[in-house]
């Protein structure tokens, strides 16, 4: 299956223009020192971890960081993964705790599903994901945590994920496959400086977390592997993503909140997200809000995002039954290249977690700002379609423009909102001119976010 190679790589970024592996000093987002030096630091092999991608190594990294809790009350500690492979089964992280991959370290997660323990299904989903009860805990796992490091010198961890992609296409998945990391209740979590490959389901999962940091990280799976989306803030707040290039199967970013009746009950939204200079493609979406997001979904910033040779470019998906919201999303500065279509809103997405659903559970989606688009060779600009009974409101559309070769660039239904400078033109339910009048009812780029309105299209598309 093709890869992306460093080839590629080197032309987006010769393309757009600028290193996305540096994180700017203009960045809104709160930066976390990652050469801190945590007082106490030990290397894996100090506990019999041997680098051969043979041996099994799970026991060393639990007797590990077992050995490093003692200093959590200390100033911390770090754990040092050499170069090597390092084949190991799912690990416990604890607070204060930096995992630091050196350059060439690889962990290697184990393609034997045992050493992946099942544990409960998270209480905003009531189940898991693909099938009743359980789920697979992820390799790298960490509950109830707060100032937790994982980064490196462009280390690799990779899940391995084929044997669980092929489980789930033979239909013999026992329980939910697992992510690559995930994060549990945890705060003051940093992903940075690493490269993170064929994850079994999600990639990067922070759940019920507040202030994350994913920064400088390359994902990549096939994009034949099924699920493997990139990164998924789930009922999280003040959550940061920048300077990242995602290539998998599945969504590039997927904000989430909980799924139907459990994600109602739960009630923790995810609010405060901030996306930046996100580069990758995908045969799902670049950035998707939902399906699950029963628990809400608010304040999404989104800017400098270039998505090429993919399905979609943005999404939100819903359905009856869902119930939350998604509210206050802000993208701009977005440039696409060969995406088959650049804005899509899924009202009947479906697809629930047993039939105790209340099916007049109405998602609200208002106040949904896209300006500032680009796009060559798209093959239809928008397919926004509500739910009868619950129009999408307040949806604004500004400064787009878009090489379309659909015959019928927009499909809209049960939508309502306003549109200006929009090429090919918006549809009727957008066609409202965006007027002072009609300010309070756009979501506004807020100050925490200062961007540019114009757009240096050269820099971009050099042929233009």
């Amino acid at each position: 299956m093709k890869r992306v190679s460093a080839v590629d790589v080197f032309l987006v970024l010769s393309l757009i223009g600028c290193s996305l592996w540096t994180v700017r000093s203009s960045s809104s987002c709160k930066q976390i020192n990652t050469m801190e030096v945590r007082p106490h630091s030990v290397s894996i092999t100090e506990f019999g971890a041997v680098g051969d991608g043979i041996t099994l190594n799970t026991k060393a990294f639990q007797n590990a960081i077992f050995y490093l809790n003692s200093y959590a009350d200390k100033g911390g500690a770090k754990l040092f993964v050499p170069a090597g492979q390092w084949l190991t089964g799912s690990f416990d992280l604890i607070s204060h705790l930096t995992l630091w991959l050196d350059k060439d370290a690889v962990i290697l997660g184990s393609m034997n599903s045992e050493d992946w323990p099942v544990v409960d299904p998270l209480p905003s989903y009531g189940r898991g994901r693909e099938l009743p009860g359980g789920r697979h805990r992820s390799l790298i796992y960490g509950n109830n945590l707060t100032d937790v490091i994982i980064t490196g010198n462009n280390g690799t961890i990779d899940g391995q994920g084929s044997i669980w992609w092929n489980k789930f296409r033979n239909k013999t998945l026992d329980h939910t496959r697992p992510h690559l990391v995930e994060m549990m209740n945890s705060t003051e979590v940093l992903i940075s400086n690493l490269t993170f490959l064929n994850s079994p389901f999600w990639t990067i999962h922070p759940v019920y977390c507040s202030h994350v940091r994913v920064q400088n990280v390359t994902i990549l799976a096939p994009p034949s592997s099924p699920n493997t989306d990139g990164i998924d803030p789930d009922s999280s707040d003040d959550v940061c993503i920048e300077d990242c290039y995602i290539s998998t199967g599945d969504d590039l970013i997927s904000i989430k909140s909980g799924w139907d009746e459990y994600g109602i009950s739960f009630g923790r939204p995810s609010t405060n997200i901030i996306i930046r200079r996100l580069t990758g493609k995908t045969t799902s979406s670049g950035i998707a809000i939902g399906s699950e997001m029963s628990g809400g979904v608010s304040e999404v910033r989104a800017e400098d995002i270039y998505i090429f040779d993919s399905h979609s470019a943005i999404r939100i998906k819903t359905s009856p039954g869902r119930g939350g919201y998604v509210k206050n999303v802000y993208i701009s500065n977005m440039t696409l290249v060969n995406v088959s279509i650049a804005i899509r809103f899924s009202g009947l997405y479906g697809e629930h977690p047993d039939d105790t659903y209340d099916p007049d559970a109405l998602p609200v989606i208002e106040r949904i700002t896209v300006k500032d688009v680009i796009g060559e060779n798209i093959k239809r600009a928008g397919l926004i379609q509500g739910i009868n009974g619950d129009n999408f409101v307040n949806i604004c559309l500004s400064n787009i423009t878009l090489n379309v070769s659909s015959k019928i660039p927009w499909n809209c239904s049960y939508i309502k909102g306003y549109s200006e400078l929009v090429l090919p033109e918006a549809c009727e339910q957008l066609n409202e001119r965006i007027s002072p009048d009609h300010f309070s009812d756009c979501y506004k780029l807020p100050d925490l976010i200062k961007s540019s309105s114009s757009r240096n299209r050269a820099a971009w598309f050099p042929s233009w």
